[in-house]
């Protein structure tokens, strides 16, 4: 775990808050990076509020560019209610394509084949 986001994680121990995740010094790929990897600490030791809440920011940071990261987290880590608005987010073709040509496509499809099942029912 990298120093910045076990910090961030202490962060939310003690105070029961999320560090700022809007724009990271106006980044909203930094702020997608460290909510993805806070998603993945907070599963891994079990603070469920952290993870609900890092399920809540990925949902509103969700494009064509994220989305297939976003799902291969949310399927990785039981996050039921993110997979399902990634795959609501999908349906439309033109999005599908560009999540096809997305970086993260192709680890999606080596990590979590079962997903291009789910991805087949619910577009055709």
């Amino acid at each position: 775990m990298e120093p910045s986001i076990f910090k961030s994680m202490l962060h939310f121990i003690y105070s029961d808050s999320l560090p700022e995740l809007e724009e990271v010094n106006g980044d909203k790929d930094a702020s997608i990076a460290l909510a993805q990897h806070l998603l993945v600490a907070a599963d891994r030791y079990g603070l469920e509020r952290l993870k609900q809440l890092c399920e809540m920011k990925l949902y509103e940071f969700i494009d064509a560019n994220n989305l297939a990261i976003t799902l291969t987290l949310a399927e990785q880590h039981n996050c039921a209610e993110l997979k399902a608005a990634c795959l609501e987010f999908i349906k439309p073709s033109e999005v599908l394509a560009a999540v096809v040509r997305s970086e993260g496509f192709e680890h999606m499809i080596k990590t979590c084949p079962a997903i291009l099942v789910e991805l087949r029912s619910k577009n055709s």
